[in-house]
């Protein structure tokens, strides 16, 4: 409806702004020598265009108020405030949205609509929270930590466990990942997901106890299939070949470790329709009958017989914790959420250095993190101040950079525009936005344990994957998704949220223009400060004079039509086209 009643050449535009996404697929080339590892901040936020970029990397979307008041003040001081800001929190959200009218049926129980409530909560804290690295950081650890409450899994129909579960991520975002680790095992969500709940030692009758979370907790959320170097890279064998990190004696053994436990309640059987509702958000519980009393060896680690449930399990994540594959395994990963997605070997070690000594001297001088290995706040900060992060070299190298995920498009359009009362409840396609005609990923909805992507892929038939170069998203970016996208903001940029719906619900993702309908009447203008909010000024002169040239054909007024209203038609068409041009879709 919206694409089709555009004028011809802004029709052209969006569907050649999906042809160039498709071959801007990270570029070719070698990289240049590695930075320097002194970090290096004088440019943060000296400009606008440099405070927005930043804060592109480090949250949902900047804001115009946050560009403006932030340039010339210390990133330092800014992200020691993001440190000290309380969490904003999602399980309280759910709890009250799965008693509420809109959350139950006539018989009391959760229907589907509560049933999407952690979503509802993830997209408001995403869009209005105040602590949105802390909301960025726990985003990030959701892709590696992952469990998903996507239609037809095991968790969909238990938005409580999947909530606590999002505060988790939260509260330890600038923790711990120790302490992350054991929160995480001792989590009803994921026991559901990974199947460990209710797991029992080994009989006499051939039962073994299940070895998913084993096998996972190690490949996904520590250490990885192959030993690395401490830059991340893979070490070799004596014939070339990548060394294993474990075998399936590891997996065995270190199944053993995850017995017994159960949802806290006094009986090891009881399940959640049987018991109160906080032990969907409650700490597993240890029962010694059912854990595994025998030796358990994995990893070089032996666990001595008859050692207790809990002293297993922390034996266990303690070894896990140590290995030497975690910091450049974990590190590499935030690296790749949050700055660039194929980070050179000296980046990596850069900040696997800071998460195992726990801190980081921040550009003024100061530093961050307790100091213990694992310390989230120091793997953070060194992140995103490293040269690579903030360095124009490094910007200006054509390995360097990475696509903005899907969801992060939504939430920086959502940001940059104020959208209205942010009630996802009161827009459906925000319910579940994983299809591929939608936005092709959805928080906390990944299809496997695997995320939505790969930290590894590397894309065939593409100029990134010949030079060997790691591009994530692009797993997920193909010709169904590239239209889809597309289709997906045309629906929010053009204030579409709005039609047919209940006058007191029409608020909801509404952007508000109002700044930008100044300058509607000065198309170069316009674009110029669209560059800025949205693309912290990364479009180049022919691309926004091409976006200047569609819409100075929209006329401002019609008279033929009382409620046209063409500044509207010429703000959305512009937003559309910067937010589906290669400038904005690769994050650099």
């Amino acid at each position: 409806m919206v694409y089709w009643s555009m004028p011809k050449s802004a029709r052209a535009v969006i569907v050649l702004s999906g042809i160039f996404l498709s071959a801007c697929s990270g570029g070719g080339g070698s990289s240049s020598p590695a930075a320097p590892s002194t970090p290096q901040d004088a440019g943060t936020f000296s400009t606008e265009a440099e405070t927005a970029r930043f804060l592109t990397q480090a949250t949902f979307g900047p804001t115009p108020e946050q560009i403006s008041s932030l340039t010339g003040t210390s990133a330092s001081d800014w992200i020691r405030r993001e440190f000290r800001k309380s969490p904003s929190r999602n399980l309280q959200y759910v709890l009250e949205y799965t008693r509420s009218e809109r959350g139950t049926n006539d018989s009391g129980n959760i229907n589907y609509e509560g049933k999407q409530s952690p979503s509802f909560s993830f997209w408001v804290n995403a869009v209005e929270a105040d602590d949105q690295l802390r909301q960025r950081m726990a985003f990030a650890l959701s892709e590696i930590l992952v469990i998903s409450h996507g239609e037809g899994g095991n968790l969909f129909d238990l938005p409580v466990p999947v909530a606590d579960y999002q505060d988790i991520l939260v509260d330890n975002a600038f923790g711990n990942y120790r302490e992350l680790l054991e929160d995480v095992t001792y989590s009803p969500a994921m026991a559901i997901w990974l199947t460990y709940l209710r797991n029992r030692k080994a009989n006499n009758s051939g039962r073994m106890p299940d070895e998913n979370y084993a096998r996972e907790v190690m490949q996904l959320f520590t250490i990885g299939l192959v030993e690395l170097n401490p830059d991340g890279t893979a070490r070799s064998g004596t014939s070339g070949e990548p060394i294993q990190t474990y075998d399936n004696s590891d997996v065995v053994g270190l199944a053993k470790v995850f017995t017994g436990l159960s949802i806290d309640q006094e009986s090891f059987w009881r399940g959640f329709k049987d018991a109160p509702i906080d032990a969907q958000f409650s700490r597993l519980k240890l029962f010694p009958e059912y854990h595994s009393e025998v030796e358990k060896a994995f990893l070089g680690t032996v666990i001595p017989e008859n050692t207790s449930g809990e002293e297993s399990i922390s034996a266990a994540l303690d070894a896990l914790f140590n290995h030497e594959n975690l910091p450049p395994f974990v590190s590499r990963q935030l690296i790749q959420r949050f700055v660039t997605s194929d980070p050179s070997p000296a980046y990596v070690q850069r900040v696997a250095e800071a998460f195992i000594g726990g801190s980081y001297q921040l550009p003024d001088g100061s530093r961050v993190g307790d100091g213990r290995r694992g310390s989230l706040e120091a793997t953070i900060a060194a992140v995103l101040f490293d040269d690579e992060a903030r360095g124009a070299s490094a910007r200006a190298r054509n390995d360097f950079g990475k696509i903005r995920e899907p969801i992060l498009r939504f939430t920086s359009w959502a940001r940059a525009f104020d959208a209205g009362d942010v009630r996802p409840q009161d827009s459906p396609l925000l319910w579940n936005t994983g299809a591929p005609q939608m936005l092709g990923q959805h928080p906390y909805k990944s299809p496997s344990v695997f995320n939505f992507y790969r930290p590894g892929y590397v894309a065939p038939g593409t100029e990134s994957g010949a030079a060997g170069l790691t591009v994530p998203e692009l797993q997920i970016t193909n010709a169904s998704s590239v239209a889809g996208y597309t289709n997906f903001m045309t629906f929010y940029a053009f204030a579409y949220a709005a039609n047919d719906r209940d006058p007191e619900e029409a608020t909801s993702f509404i952007p508000d223009y109002g700044d930008e309908r100044l300058m509607a009447d000065d198309p170069q203008a316009l674009v110029d400060h669209l560059s800025l909010v949205l693309a912290y000024d990364a479009l180049p002169s022919p691309t926004r004079q091409t976006i200047v040239e569609a819409i100075d054909q929209i006329p401002l007024t019609s008279e033929y039509d009382d409620e046209y209203d063409g500044e509207l038609m010429r703000i959305s068409l512009a937003t559309l086209m910067v937010m589906t041009s290669p400038e904005y879709i690769v994050q650099r």
